[in-house]
């Protein structure tokens, strides 16, 4: 294998593997090589947008790994492997056969959320999702990801215009806020500036040519400081390296679009950092102490991360000082293991230990941030808007009664910290009190508050509450609170309604009651039973109504009567046949084969004109079926002498029953918001059903159409609709 694949190639797999023994602690060389050839064989003949072989970026992916978050050997396997189930004719069962269960693992992880951002809007929530859950079985999976988008986004000038931006602005909307997220400082500030490139390539250019001149001069002012802070702190018996830095460009950007500021109106353009080799978390103050006797503090920039994380376990004494001429310097001090973390983020953990599992607390810690979304959200856009909530939101630090500490986004009200505690603490909230003083549940927290909830047995969340919190969790408890206590309440009205008409000759359709209860104001049964079980109507006069108005109007005929009837006008609109079985009207198929033959439409199915059709002969004719049914898709059955071609009549006009499935979210509303849909769309109903448990309903529709593609179009508008989560066809 190594004489096939040529100099080049053998060259690039020997730099992976020197990285590999100069950064990875253990690894099985042998598994980064069969990795290789199979990276090798996969991708062989395919070529990417610039023109080089496609095999150059996994390549270069593994590369990125293990130069910028060195983890393990199976994760340099994977990286190499990232796109061969998706690209190649290689499926999970080889690469298990081939280099194992946990490599596969990854690598099917990878696949599932590559191809998530075709479409900003309609496929990112789902998409993300899947995102999460893989990293939550397998935290490499998105660190993998990661390097996966640097290298494009630093091969990015090869794609169209159009498609640069779009990749430039997901990588600044979602990649660099999650890296952050997952502590890895320095692929955030690469993510960004590379982003800031193409989004706004001519202010790029401009800071980057300001940076470059102005260079000369920083480094001059901070050498001036870094040589006597230096020396100083090696006189106490320090170990330290002190670096002079940069604020980066995507940060001055920010700075000069959200401020309004020009270039020269940005003074905090210098920063050093000190870096100290102890585990002494003292140390970091007392070097503080030391620095600020040289160059007066600015307090109000003073931040200290080290006592109180970030999220993402970001530890750094921050502050700032006053340098010669009166310039602002940023500071930042931290111990040689805490500024490895705030690099690497999760991924330094590699390096601490020689297996990770996944119960490790420290992995732990950036885990069950996904998993409570992931848990929390009832929907695909709720998801979404979990997930950017809980990516760009500063954050808060406060405190129980009893000293534990919760970290909340900047913002959240004592309802949101009641539910970040427990669900019942939220649905019981009656009050809270901070630092021992009553307050407004819409009161804002800051940083350092000590919160104590107030709750009652008899508290209900109230719909004014989803005004006020502003986390995802706070929002979706509530909203299943209300709506469970609508269910129950509609429920009890139901009960009450059934014995109110139990003695009487009818009960009821739920049509009949809208029919007479439109002058009470109520629009659906469930505001008519909720009502009744809430004593806001009285029942006994509307079945008195509904009584009087009886014997008004002629005796209508029973729904299964109607039923009967559409289904007798299809049929003969359908098959209207004369005395010798022959049709009166035009065909709508055509079967191979066969003249003057009775067919019928299988209700298994329901076929309609540009699905691909198959006949199946029966005593009674020819039935249609879908090909993909069920009924027919048998290998045995499908070679059978019984089954003819059919195809579609271009010029046929009927319409045709058609069925769909619909799965939702079960709330106030849905249902007008679907009919609203099929009626705007000039389709006509014929059946519709709803079945709601446990906050979610399955419904379906029987409609009318006249081809697949109105169909297919219908049911993408259904999508649409919030709270909706699949439409499919349906299949009896």
């Amino acid at each position: 294998m190594l004489a096939q694949i040529g100099k080049d190639h053998y060259k690039k797999l020997h730099e992976i593997l020197q990285l590999s023994r100069k950064n990875l602690k253990n690894f099985d060389e042998s598994l980064i090589q069969r990795a290789f050839f199979m990276c090798y064989r996969a991708h062989e003949g395919e070529k990417r947008a610039s023109g080089e072989p496609f095999f150059y970026h996994p390549v270069e992916v593994a590369t990125i790994l293990l130069k910028e978050l060195p983890l393990d050997g199976v994760s340099v396997a994977a990286a190499l492997l990232h796109d061969v189930i998706e690209d190649s004719g290689y499926t999970y069962e080889d690469i298990v056969a081939e280099l194992g269960v946990e490599v596969a693992d990854i690598v099917e992880g990878l696949t599932k959320i590559s191809g998530i951002m075709i479409n900003r809007e309609t496929t990112q929530a789902e998409g993300f999702r899947k995102m999460l859950l893989s990293m939550v079985k397998d935290i490499r999976v998105i660190l993998i990801k990661f390097c996966d988008r640097l290298h494009n986004m630093r091969t990015l000038e090869s794609l169209p215009e159009h498609r640069r931006l779009k990749i430039a602005l997901e990588t600044r909307d979602i990649y660099a806020p999650l890296a952050h997220r997952f502590g890895l400082g320095k692929m955030k500030v690469e993510f960004e500036n590379l982003a800031l490139r193409f989004i706004d390539p001519e202010m790029y250019e401009f800071l980057q040519q300001k940076i470059r001149m102005g260079k000369g001069d920083r480094v001059n002012y901070l050498g001036k400081m870094i040589a006597p802070i230096k020396d100083d702190l090696e006189q106490q018996e320090f170990k330290v390296e002190v670096q002079g830095r940069a604020k980066h460009l995507f940060s001055i950007y920010n700075k000069m679009r959200n401020k309004n500021k020009s270039f020269e109106d940005i003074h905090d353009l210098y920063g050093i950092r000190v870096i100290i080799d102890t585990e002494r978390i003292a140390d970091c103050f007392s070097v503080y102490g030391f620095i600020t006797q040289q160059y007066p503090p600015v307090p109000q920039y003073f931040k200290d991360y080290i006592s109180v994380p970030k999220h993402n376990g970001y530890q750094s004494l921050h502050s700032a000082i006053i340098g010669p001429k009166g310039h602002m310097v940023e500071l930042q001090i931290r111990t040689k293991r805490m500024h490895e973390f705030a690099e690497l983020g999760v991924a330094a953990h590699w390096r601490y230990k020689e297996k990770i599992s996944r119960d490790d607390v420290n992995i732990d810690s950036f885990l069950r941030w996904a998993r409570e979304l992931i848990k929390d959200a009832d929907s695909a856009a709720s998801f979404m808007e979990g997930f950017k909530l809980n990516l760009y939101h500063d954050e808060i630090y406060v405190f129980t009664p009893k000293g534990d500490m919760k970290t909340m986004p900047a913002g959240a009200t004592p309802i949101d910290f009641a539910y970040a505690i427990h669900t019942e603490v939220g649905n019981g909230c009656i009050g809270a009190k901070v630092n021992g003083k009553i307050v407004r549940l819409n009161a804002q927290l800051k940083s350092g508050d000590r919160v104590e909830i107030i709750t009652s047995k008899n508290q209900k969340p109230k719909p004014d509450w989803l005004k006020v919190v502003i986390t995802q969790r706070a929002k979706l408890k509530i909203r299943s609170a209300i709506n469970e206590e609508r269910r129950l309440q509609v429920e009890k009205g139901r009960g009450m309604w059934e014995k109110m008409v139990a003695g009487t000759k009818k009960l009821l359709s739920d049509s009949d009651i809208i029919q007479h209860v439109k002058g009470y104001g109520l629009k659906t049964p469930a505001d008519f039973f909720s009502a009744l079980a809430s004593q806001q109507i009285n029942g006994e006069e509307v079945i008195e109504r509904a009584n009087n108005s009886r014997k008004e109007e002629p005796t209508a005929k029973t729904l299964t009567e109607e039923a009967r009837e559409v289904e007798d006008y299809l049929q003969k609109a359908r098959h209207e046949l004369d005395a010798e079985g022959v049709p009166a009207k035009k065909d709508d198929v055509v079967i191979a084969g066969m003249n003057n033959i009775a067919y019928a439409y299988a209700n298994c199915c329901q076929p309609v004109p540009g699905d691909e059709v198959i006949g199946f002969v029966t005593a009674e004719g020819v039935k249609i079926h879908r090909k993909n049914c069920v009924n027919v898709s048998n290998e045995n059955l499908l070679k059978s002498e019984r089954i003819v071609s059919v195809s579609w009549n271009r010029k046929v006009e009927t319409d045709f029953l058609a069925g769909i499935k619909i799965v939702g979210e079960d709330r106030l509303g849905i249902m007008n918001q679907l009919t609203t849909v099929i009626s705007k769309f000039d389709t006509n109903i014929r059946t519709i059903s709803l079945n709601a448990h446990d906050g979610m309903f399955v419904g379906t529709m029987m409609i009318y159409v006249r081809n697949a593609e109105k169909l297919n179009t219908l049911m993408d508008k259904l999508k649409k609709v919030q709270g909706i989560f699949t439409v499919e066809r349906l299949v009896s």
